[in-house]
């Protein structure tokens, strides 16, 4: 059954843009405004479709995982959805009571205390006051406002507003809940529990729209994605699927450079690269590599030497430049022609997160002849499952726990 259809939405907002300049009567006639400095404004305004014939259709239990880039039109279609904000075109059904949880703040009164505003948002929700009274204790220990309950919320912190208001929006049981990226602002304790939250609104049979740019708490929690792009609705359907086209469009990233001939390839009189790559070595099941997947690093280049000993040198970097790790081959003696070297990075090594790769071509062990620096670069993706924890694993690597005979339980 479905409880959100919406028909070819679409948002138009006018942008104002005010130019000065030097004039006479007559421009004030054809549009200009005198200043009390006595120079000439003009208004111009300039169209601006934020949402262009948008369509969807959403069932009664779903979890939609709303994605994209910033300025993609996700926040002004919530707000539609929310009736925030009307359409300039189309139209849309909607089936049950409604929870948004926007920006923060979003519903409060700042003059009156926490107490208040739960109150106040559950009749605005359409809640009995018996309905409120039942959950009141839930959403005040959700929060952990306790101590400042009887407190105006303009005194609030930004994480104490949010923390009250996804409190509220959760337990008062509406039958469509919203949640906007707000929840970036909490700690991670924070996310941890609201996420853990929202799985148990979405076992319940409500529907849920999620937005966020984290894409494994949007995997994790959803079955059914949009990919929203310049205010278009791009690809529309199972998560997984929805996730893949939105990594695919944004990622920029090389996984290969090669070279035809020495003599368009980078490198030295001695040396010229023919090819750099990195690649999965198993099957794909998306078009995306994620932590899990074992990686190959092949690098090929043209020795000028008629024999020489050369070995390859091989560093893998964060995007902030932290070296993870340098790893460099055996010195081999090699004669003139195509040298080929390979390292693998096993699964479940690399945590998620973006890389790029430097290759050096060392002779006799000392001496460099060539570094082709940022030669490649790539993305991984997380991928996490039996945990209701969606927030960010630090470190730039995440090896596997495997237990050995030493993983033991001591009982008392």
């Amino acid at each position: 059954m479905s409880v959100i259809l919406v028909n070819n939405i679409s948002k138009k907002y006018i942008i104002k843009h005010h130019s000065k300049r030097q004039g006479d009567v007559k421009d004030a006639v054809s549009g200009y405004s005198k200043t009390l400095f006595g120079n000439k404004t003009k208004v111009e305004n300039e169209e601006f479709w934020a949402l262009t014939d948008i369509s969807f259709e959403v069932e009664q239990g779903d979890r939609l995982g709303l994605i994209g880039s910033n300025g993609a039109g996700k926040s002004t279609l919530l707000k539609v959805l929310s009736r925030i904000t009307e359409p300039t075109s189309g139209n849309i059904r909607m089936k049950g009571r409604l929870a948004s949880l926007l920006e923060v703040g979003t519903g409060f009164h700042p003059e009156l205390t926490g107490r208040e505003n739960i109150f106040l948002n559950g009749a605005i929700l359409g809640m009995r006051r018996a309905e409120i009274d039942k959950h009141f204790d839930a959403i005040v220990d959700f929060a952990g406002i306790e101590r400042f309950l009887d407190t105006p919320v303009k005194r609030y912190s930004s994480g104490m507003y949010v923390r009250l208001g996804f409190a509220i929006a959760a337990h008062l049981e509406p039958e469509i809940l919203i949640v906007d990226e707000v929840l970036a602002v909490g700690d991670a304790d924070f996310q941890k529990k609201s996420l853990g939250k929202m799985k148990d609104v979405s076992k319940s049979g409500r529907t849920l729209i999620f937005v966020s740019h984290n894409l494994t708490a949007v995997q994790g929690l959803c079955n059914k994605g949009a990919f929203m792009q310049q205010g278009k609705l791009k690809t529309f359907g199972e998560v997984g699927h929805v996730i893949n086209e939105y990594v695919q469009s944004v990622s920029k990233f090389r996984l290969c450079q090669s070279w035809d001939t020495p003599e368009s390839a980078p490198g030295t009189d001695d040396i010229r690269v023919k090819r750099i790559e990195i690649k999965p070595t198993v099957e794909l099941k998306t078009s995306f590599i994620d932590v899990r997947i074992p990686l190959k690093i092949v690098f090929e280049f043209w020795s000028m030497f008629e024999e020489a000993d050369l070995n390859i040198s091989v560093f893998l970097y964060t995007m902030a430049g932290e070296c993870i790790f340098n790893i460099g081959s055996s010195p081999k003696t090699m004669k003139k022609g195509i040298v080929r070297g390979e390292v693998d990075i096993p699964g479940g090594f690399l945590n998620d997160g973006s890389y790029y790769i430097s290759v050096m071509v060392v002779k006799d062990s000392a001496n460099p002849l060539f570094f082709f620096e940022d030669a490649i670069s790539f993305d991984i993706q997380d991928f996490r499952e039996g945990t209701a924890w969606y927030g960010k694993w630090p470190g730039a690597i995440r090896p596997l726990f495997i237990p050995v005979n030493t993983w033991q339980q001591e009982f008392m």
